[in-house]
């Protein structure tokens, strides 16, 4: 049996689709008010475990009988006002899996953490890859500190002999619900966004990091990570190649950074009269405005793997989202 945390989610939903079409027995750890539309009819075909990462009675209950794990469930926010929360389930979450892992028979734990992991490096826009010295900053998000923490707990785990890889993604793109980030990009530039940012930053398609993931945990590989990331990218050009695949007008409009400030505090505004959490926020406008760059070398050369292009990926992410304006669904998904 395989224990699956935050099967619900964007990635969650592929890895599961892919085990369980591969055979395998798939338990889910979920909340009872947990949204489920994105397994579609494979969340009745899988095992379910009531709980939640923060609660580690659920987490030790759920291992039971499990022979692998996958720990995905995370928040993912640029709102600092998140931060706590985010400790609270990205890190205090991810402890509580490690000691449910360590106390259980399970075989191998793959944890899902992000290149958000590594933070903001010096010099500004140098190339990152693993052998990086990730050094906690006042200057790093509140997202990549519950991530580095979040794996710190692994590597602390791995020391007391816990089976573990872990594998850091950038930016997915797939699909899933067009209204979260970073998907919902396809909507913004659908919808006639004007504007552009020059930052650049890595993009993968979600169903390489499954393949990613899949295959590491069957390998004999432990205590290790990965970047998973297929190219280095400018925002503007993920636009471009977005709009030229939905056959819409290209943003033509940069943003400086009086207009990004007034940007995400004309959001912020708007966020409470509506109710919604804002798509843009300072963190994520300065995120967007700065250079990010990841080698995939290392898990190129381990796998033997070569990732899809990223212009392939975006023109099936803005197909999957055309038809789900045409059939008037708010979620689309690749095949």
């Amino acid at each position: 049996m395989i224990l699956v945390t935050g099967a619900n989610g964007l990635l969650g939903s592929y890895l599961v689709r892919q085990l369980i079409d591969r055979g395998e027995s798939v338990c889910g750890l979920k909340r009872p008010t947990s949204d489920l539309t994105l397994l579609g009819d494979y969340a009745t075909r899988m095992e379910w475990a009531e709980g939640d990462v923060t609660d580690i009675f659920s987490l030790e209950e759920a291992m039971k009988g499990v022979d692998k794990v996958y720990h995905l469930a995370a928040l993912i926010s640029m709102q600092a006002s998140d931060a706590d929360k985010m400790l609270n389930v990205n890190a205090e979450g991810t402890a509580n899996v490690v000691n449910a892992a360590i106390g259980s028979d399970i075989k191998k734990l793959l944890y899902v953490s992000s290149v958000a992991a590594f933070g903001r490096p010096e010099p500004a826009g140098r190339m990152i890859d693993e052998n990086l010295d990730v050094k906690d900053s006042k200057d790093n998000f509140a997202y990549f500190k519950s991530k580095l923490y979040a794996e710190r707990e692994l590597w602390r785990g791995i020391a007391e002999g816990l089976n573990a890889v872990i594998i850091n993604p950038s930016t997915i793109l797939g699909g899933g619900f067009w209204s979260m980030p970073p998907n919902a990009l396809f909507d913004q530039v659908y919808q006639g966004i004007p504007f552009y940012t020059s930052g650049i930053n890595g993009f993968v398609d979600v169903r390489d990091v499954v393949s990613i993931a899949i295959q590491l945990m069957e390998s004999d590989i432990s205590a290790e990570k990965f970047i998973v990331s297929a190219e280095n990218s400018s925002w503007a050009e993920v636009m471009y190649m977005a709009a030229d695949a939905m056959k819409v007008r290209r943003p033509y409009i940069k943003v400086s950074k009086p207009v990004a400030s007034l940007a995400w505090r004309l959001d912020a505004v708007k966020s409470l009269f509506s109710a919604a959490p804002p798509l843009v926020t300072r963190d994520s406008v300065t995120l967007a405005r700065n250079d990010f760059k990841y080698r995939n070398d290392k898990v190129c050369k381990t796998l033997h793997y070569t990732f899809r292009p990223l212009r392939d990926t975006v023109a099936e992410t803005a197909a999957a989202y055309v038809n789900s304006v045409n059939d008037k669904k708010e979620y689309g998904l690749l095949k």
